[in-house]
């Protein structure tokens, strides 16, 4: 019950005051008024989080339904497009796959780039911290790659490091066990995995790189391509004309192995080379295939092609003579001989053994310009040859023929071939007179006849034989003798074109070869380039270039099943 106390004021007006029960009848309004503004604080707050939670449902339900891509600013990983395998001619391995990843940031997301340049440099001390700093700090970068194809080791340090925003991507890496061995073959990939030179080109160029793009060319949807090259020859071809720059003094080298049934290259090595797992650490001339992509005046083993056309027209007979007393002079022009030939009158076979370069040119002033060009033409000589190798150089002629061409180019100077297709030529002539354009692929001898072109007649083929069988045995090409497989050929000595003017001291070696010589199945050619020196301190080819294939048949013979003969006495006959 509230007490009430009624009082007088001064000016007469009664003042009610309340005290007791009143007073708490007061605090319980007060403690009302409270308690409804706390529960309309709870239903605003829980309002508020029903909206946020229902919001961040939303999102949920809508990232869900968006792909990958839509929800990354991260480029999506396509399908890792893989190459197939290349393997050589016995399912060796020679170029393959290798899984690894590459780092990348999201520039947008790093929270210090100056701490993560100092660490990433820690592990990758060959990054540019100025360029890193700068795709780090971009605030409006989604994505930047910041290394390709790191090691196992150095993806593992990357992640010790506890950096945000940086990131691992799967790749593959293109490996090549062999190396350098047949780097100008195989030739390699860039940091994509497209092909850029070689084989790798060439695959690409038949539509891989396009199955690539559509992400079609995933793992182990690609059989392996086999070449026809016998990775075992391989090494011993490379090695000699490695060694050839060293001991030779020379600038280039180079050598080729090709079955002459059926135009398969066996073995081809040029040098300089470069390692197509580190391609870019190789400058210079390392890059050219000096075998199909260079050429070069191959001197005096366009002798054998010379005579080759003289026979097959009937212009000329083996027991024919030239006289090569003395000097020819054609205009402006003398042309003469070594001194080791011999100043008289020479038959067929003499000027083919001593390689007399007036028998020759008399001997080409009988056949003829007209009949000469249509010759080399058939032979492929000046033409640029059709193999699948990307890298192929077209030969060089004189834009107008004259008489002093004719005559020059009968013994080597005045066309420029390249060595492969030089060796592709006398193939023909040594496999009973039939051109076969060469390939890296397999091919059989019945597939190989299909599309092979009679260039000269079986007759003159083995006459061509003989010559070999002769030089081999008697003239310029003993030095590539390897006892019992009959090594035959011709030499080639080609003064240098230096600055417009033929060097007397630089010259373009090579040897044009057949083995074995009792039933020929291999042609082998080798050349050096500006040797400084040779066997016996010589530096022409019969010391120089001639050793290279002899070390070359005598290793690679067995290995490609020719059996040795010391019976036969090949000239017998003739």
């Amino acid at each position: 019950m509230s007490i009430i106390h009624a009082v007088t004021s001064r000016s007469g007006r009664v003042v009610r005051l309340t005290f007791g029960s009143g007073s708490r009848a007061n605090s319980r309004g007060a403690s009302h008024r409270r308690d409804k503004q706390t529960r309309s604080r709870i239903f605003t707050l829980a309002g508020a989080l029903l909206l946020v939670f229902s919001t961040m449902s939303g999102k949920l339900v809508y990232y869900a339904m968006l792909t990958d891509d839509e929800t990354s600013s991260i480029p999506p990983n396509a399908i890792v497009a893989s190459r197939p395998d290349i393997v050589d001619r016995n399912g060796q391995v020679l170029a393959t796959d290798v899984r690894t990843v590459s780092m990348f940031a999201e520039p947008i997301h790093v929270v210090d780039a100056d701490e993560a340049v100092e660490k990433l440099t820690q592990v990758f001390p060959d990054l540019d911290r100025k360029s890193l700093y700068q795709k780090l700090s971009d605030r409006k970068s989604h994505f930047t790659w910041l290394r390709r194809q790191l090691t196992p080791k150095q993806q593992s340090e990357v992640l010790a490091l506890g950096l945000p925003a940086i990131g691992f991507r799967p790749e593959v890496k293109r490996f090549y066990p062999a190396g350098r061995t047949a780097a100008h073959i195989l030739g390699y990939v860039d940091i994509d995995n497209h092909g850029v030179a070689g084989m790798e080109k060439y695959l690409d160029n038949q539509g891989m790189s396009d199955l690539a793009s559509t992400g079609l060319a995933s793992d182990n949807s690609l059989e392996p391509v086999k070449l026809s090259i016998d990775i075992r020859a391989q090494n011993i071809v490379h090695d000699v004309v490695s060694d050839a720059l060293t001991t030779y003094q020379s600038k280039a080298a180079g050598a080729v192995i090709l079955d002459i049934h059926t135009g398969e290259v066996i073995a081809m090595a040029s040098a300089p080379d470069f390692d197509p797992n580190d391609p870019k650490a190789t400058g210079g001339e390392g890059w050219l295939n000096r075998m199909s992509n260079g050429t070069d005046e191959m001197g005096s083993v366009f002798k054998t092609f010379s005579i080759a056309m003289a026979i097959d027209t009937g212009t000329v007979k083996l027991s024919d003579s030239f006289d090569a007393s003395a000097p020819l002079h054609y205009g402006g022009f003398t042309i003469h001989d070594d001194r080791d030939v011999p100043r008289r009158v020479l038959s067929i076979p003499e000027i083919f053994r001593y390689s007399s370069n007036i028998g020759t040119a008399r001997m080409m002033d009988k056949v003829g310009m007209d009949i000469q060009k249509d010759y080399l033409t058939r032979f492929g000589l000046l033409s640029r040859m059709q193999t699948e190798l990307p890298e192929v150089k077209a030969p060089s002629q004189p834009k107008v023929w004259k008489k002093i061409n004719s005559i020059t180019i009968a013994f080597g100077h005045g066309v420029a071939t390249t060595p492969m297709q030089t060796a592709v030529a006398g193939a023909a002539l040594i496999d009973d007179g039939k051109l076969i354009e060469p390939t890296f692929f397999p091919r059989t001898q019945e597939e190989a006849e299909k599309t092979e072109t009679q260039v000269v007649k079986k007759s003159t083929s083995d006459t061509i034989r003989y010559l070999f069988r002769l030089n081999g045995e008697q003239g310029t090409g003993r030095a590539a003798d390897v006892p019992g497989f009959h090594v035959g050929g011709k030499t080639g000595t080609a003064n240098k074109v230096i600055n417009g003017v033929y060097s007397h001291k630089l010259s373009f070696n090579s040897f044009l070869a057949a083995f074995p010589m009792s039933n020929p199945k291999y042609v082998v050619l080798s050349f050096i380039d500006q040797p400084l020196t040779g066997v016996h301190n010589l530096n022409l080819a019969a010391e120089t270039a001639a050793p290279m294939v002899h070390d070359i048949i005598a290793r690679t013979a067995p290995l490609l099943g020719v059996e040795p003969d010391f019976g036969q006495n090949l000239l017998a006959g003739y």
